[in-house]
Parts: structure tokens; sequence; C-alpha cells
């Protein structure tokens, strides 16, 4: 009986370094196309977030004829500061500076608290009525009291001009409720069960061993409540009639109107920079310290948000 020897297989030349033949498995037209196109696409993506801001930014900083000519700028010939300068002649602007920021830190602070603590514990499937509360909450993502109801209950609370009005009505929002809830039911359960063999209790199970393992699903609500309550206009408008407690966007409104209202006058056109202008840099005031804080929370925020909306 003759053997028939098997056909050898190619033998992987160790000698070659691993990097060397990934780069080959890669340069192959279908990559380099792939690699080209992304490249375009993700390069126009970016250019068309980043182009409006740039074009509000140059906006501010133009002189009136050059606004008056040019529709779109991305680039001043000339630079000015006048709408600024009118912007922030008001010290009225550093009181409604001063209110945002309380309503933002205060809020946000007390926004991941509740939210934290509800989200923990309806996460638990041992929980009696978890889902009929989980039911109860999800239902206002498409249903709600509405203004007049809410303004009702506002008033009733006497929180009518008290800058708890913009906190309390909108302290839990559905939505971060559910992303943080899913990210809480993705951490195992061993790592609680061996928390509470070792004599934690609930509080200490949630404090030493949940949050510290939710840092950034809870950046990432952070920064969703942050940028919620620096925003935050329609209830000012609603709930708040002193002017003293105004947060920075209603102020910033009202100094649009009133530049609006002195350009349309001849006489003021030499003292009041344009409207235009003045829209643009109550944009980019407006819109700056959210800018300044992202940055810290970028490298939380894709992870805590994917997370937590893949397990939900």
């Amino acid at each position: 009986m003759t053997l028939t020897p098997l056909p050898s297989r190619p033998v992987r030349d160790e000698t070659v370094p691993i990097r060397t033949r990934l780069a080959a498995k890669r340069r192959t037209p279908g990559r380099r196309i792939f690699a080209i196109v992304n490249a375009i696409v993700l390069t126009a993506f970016a250019l068309a977030c980043v182009l409006p801001f740039v074009n509000v930014l140059a906006s501010s900083l133009a002189t009136p004829g050059e606004l008056a000519t040019r529709p779109f700028i991305l680039f001043p010939r000339t630079f000015t500061l006048d709408a600024y300068r009118y912007i922030l002649s008001t010290p009225t602007i550093f009181r409604a500076m001063g209110v945002s920021v309380f309503v933002t830190v205060v809020g946000t602070f007390l926004s991941l608290v509740l939210t934290a603590f509800m989200a923990y514990a309806l996460s638990k499937k041992h929980l009696r009525g978890r889902r009929v509360i989980n039911f109860l909450v999800v239902f206002t993502m498409l249903f709600s009291g509405g203004m007049i109801p809410t303004f009702i209950v506002v008033n009733s609370l006497g929180l009518i001009d008290s800058l708890w009005s913009l906190i309390l009505p909108v302290a839990i929002n559905a939505f971060n409720f559910v992303i943080m809830r899913s990210f809480f039911q993705g951490i195992p359960e061993s790592l609680e069960e061996a928390a509470r063999i070792d004599g934690c209790s609930e509080i200490g199970v949630f404090l030493r061993i949940v949050l510290p393992l939710s840092l950034a699903s809870i950046a990432t609500i952070g920064l969703f409540y942050g940028v919620y309550y620096w925003n935050t206009y329609q209830n000012a408008i609603l709930y708040i009639n002193d002017s003293t407690k105004w947060p920075i966007q209603v102020l910033l409104r009202q100094i649009v109107i009133v530049a609006s209202g002195l350009n349309a006058n001849e006489a003021a056109v030499d003292v009041v920079p344009p409207a235009q202008s003045v829209k643009m840099a109550v944009i980019f005031v407006a819109t700056l310290p959210m800018l300044l804080v992202y940055p810290f929370i970028q490298r939380f925020f894709v992870k805590g948000a994917l997370i937590g909306s893949v397990k939900g």
C-alpha cells in the first residue's frame, strides 16, 4: 500500500514583522478606496459642523460694511469688538451669567443624584412594581401634562419667581433615566454580591462599586443635563417675572430686541452695532461656556452614550 503524501501548506515566514504583514493587507485597492471615501465623507461632515460656528464668530467680529456686502464670512477683513462691548456694557449680564451658572451647577448635580438613585433602584429585577414604574417613566417621553398644567403645578407650589422653578420641574429626564438604567443593568451582579458578602450595605454597594464603574455614563448624562439647564429659556419666560432673576439666555434675547429697535432709529446707528452683529455675538457668548466644558468630558461621552443605548 502506497501512501500519497499530503500537499504541504505554505509556511508563514515568521521573520516578517507583524506590522509589515498588516500593512500589506491594508494596501489592497478596495481598502484604499474605502479609506479615501471615508476621509472625504468625514471631512465634509466635520466642515458642515464647524463652518457655521466659524461664520458666527467671524460675523460677530466683522464691521457693519462687511456684513452688508458679504453674506457668508469665515475671516473678517477688519476686526471690531463693538458687538461684544455693547453686550458686556451692562452689569446685568454678569448677574444673569451668575443665575445661569447657579441653575446649571445646582440643577445638574440634583438631576444626577435623583436620576442615578432612581435608575439604580429600577435596574434591579427583584424590585416589586419595577415594570409599572418603568412604564410610567417611559410614558412621559411620549405624553406629558403640557404647558398649562405644569404652570398650574409650579404656581401651586409657590415656585413662581423662584430659581427652583427652573430646576425642580425638569429634575429627572426620562431619556437620561433610560440610558443610566441600561448602564447599571450591564454591571455584573457578581461584583455587587461580592461587596455584600464583605459587609457593604445597599448604599455602600452603590457608592463604592456602582458609581466608580459608571463614571462614563454619569459624565455623559451630566453633559446632557448641563446643556439643558444652561440653555433654559422657555421655563424662564413662563415662571420668572423678576428681571433680576433672568438667566443669560433671556437677557441676551432682550439685548437683541433692544439692538434691533435702536438700529431702526437712524440717529442711533452710529451708537449701537448692527443687529446682525449683535445676534452673532449673543450666539457665541451663549455657546462658549459649554464649548469650554465639553473637552474635559469628551473622552467619557461616546463610551457612556453607546453603552447605555446599546443595552437599552
